[in-house]
C-alpha cells in the first residue's frame, strides 16, 4: 500500500465520500477481472478463449480511438461506455497473459502504481513543483534515472543497453511518435533555446524542401523534414501536435459539412461548383461561425 502525504486539507466528509468511492471501484473492479476471468474458463465464450496479444492488438488501438472522439465532441455519456471498452481490453489482455503464465492483472496495477508514486516525487516524496513545466521537468529526470538503472542491468548482463528513442512505438501515429522523439533528445539536451530558434529551422527546411525537385523522394523526405521541424514548434509551445491537427481537421469537416448543407438549400451539387463558388461558399460559412 502507497503511503498518502497528508496535506491537510479537505473535511471529514470529503474523506469519507471519497473512500466510499474508492471501495466501490475496488469491488467494480474485482468484478470485471472476475467476469473476464469466467469468460476464458474451459466452458466460457469460444471467442474469448481463442483470443491472443497479437489477435486483438487492433482492438486496443481501436477502442482508444473511439475514446478520444468522445473527449473530442464532449461526449461524456459515450465516453464512459468507451472507457469501458478500453478497460476491457487491459483486463483481457493481462488474464491472457495469466493462463500462458506470463504476469496477472495484479501485476500490471502493481508496476503502474509504483511508477507512478516514483515518477511523482513532488507528492509522495520530497520534490518540490509549482506548475505543470516543473512536473514534466521533474518526469523527464525521473525516466532518465530509471533507464541509467535499466542499461547498467543490462550491461551487467552482457546485454545491449536500450538506446533512449527505444521506448517510443513505431506505431504511434506520425505526430505523437515525432513529439515524444523530439522530447526525449531535448531531455539530455538536444535542444533550441528559444521558438524563434525552431522556426528558423522550419525555415531552412523549408527552402531545402523546394530545391528537391517535385515527385521525389528526396523532396518527400524534406517534406517530413518540415513537418517535424514544426512538432519541435508545438513541442516548445506546449501544445501537442497530434491533438492540435485532429482539432484543426475536425473544424474543416464541420465547414465542409456546413457548405455541404448551404449548397443543398440551394438546390445545387457541391461536386459541380467551381474553385472560386467553392471558396466564396467556404467564406460565408466562416462568416456565419465567426
Amino acid at each position: 500500500m502507497a503511503e498518502w502525504k497528508n496535506t491537510g486539507s479537505g473535511s471529514l466528509a470529503s474523506l469519507v465520500r471519497d473512500t466510499s468511492t474508492l471501495s466501490d471501484a475496488r469491488e467494480a473492479f474485482q468484478g470485471l477481472v472476475e467476469t473476464i476471468w469466467r469468460l476464458r474458463q474451459p466452458d466460457g465464450c469460444p471467442w474469448d478463449r481463442k483470443q491472443t496479444h497479437a489477435s486483438i492488438a487492433k482492438n486496443m488501438i481501436e477502442e482508444a480511438y473511439e475514446a478520444v472522439d468522445c473527449i473530442e465532441s464532449n461526449d461524456v455519456a459515450h465516453l464512459r461506455e468507451e472507457l469501458g471498452d478500453v478497460l476491457m481490453q487491459v483486463v483481457l489482455h493481462a488474464q491472457i497473459a495469466a493462463d500462458a503464465g506470463e504476469f496477472t492483472m495484479a501485476d500490471v496495477a502493481r508496476d503502474i502504481d509504483q511508477k507512478l508514486i516514483r515518477r511523482h516525487p513532488h507528492v509522495f516524496g520530497d520534490a518540490a513543483a509549482q506548475d505543470a513545466e516543473e512536473v514534466l521537468a521533474i518526469w523527464d529526470n525521473v525516466k532518465l534515472a530509471e533507464k541509467e538503472a535499466k542499461d547498467k542491468e543490462s550491461v551487467q548482463a552482457g546485454e545491449r543497453p536500450e538506446g533512449l528513442l527505444d521506448g517510443v512505438p513505431t506505431s504511434l501515429p506520425a505526430l505523437m511518435q515525432a513529439q515524444k522523439v523530439s522530447r526525449k533528445a531535448a531531455a539530455v539536451g538536444f535542444e533550441w533555446e528559444t521558438v524563434q530558434d525552431v522556426w528558423d529551422k522550419v525555415d531552412e527546411e523549408r527552402e531545402e524542401f523546394r530545391k528537391e525537385a517535385p515527385g521525389t523522394a528526396e523532396r518527400e523526405m524534406e517534406f517530413g523534414d518540415v513537418l517535424f521541424a514544426l512538432v519541435n514548434v508545438a513541442r516548445k509551445e506546449g501544445i501537442d501536435a497530434e491533438s492540435a491537427l485532429r482539432a484543426s481537421t475536425a473544424k474543416f469537416r464541420s465547414r465542409w459539412q456546413a457548405m455541404e448543407g448551404l449548397a443543398r438549400q440551394r438546390g445545387v451539387a457541391i461536386e459541380g461548383l467551381s474553385t472560386q463558388e467553392l471558396n466564396d461558399l467556404w467564406d460565408e460559412v466562416k462568416r456565419q461561425r465567426a
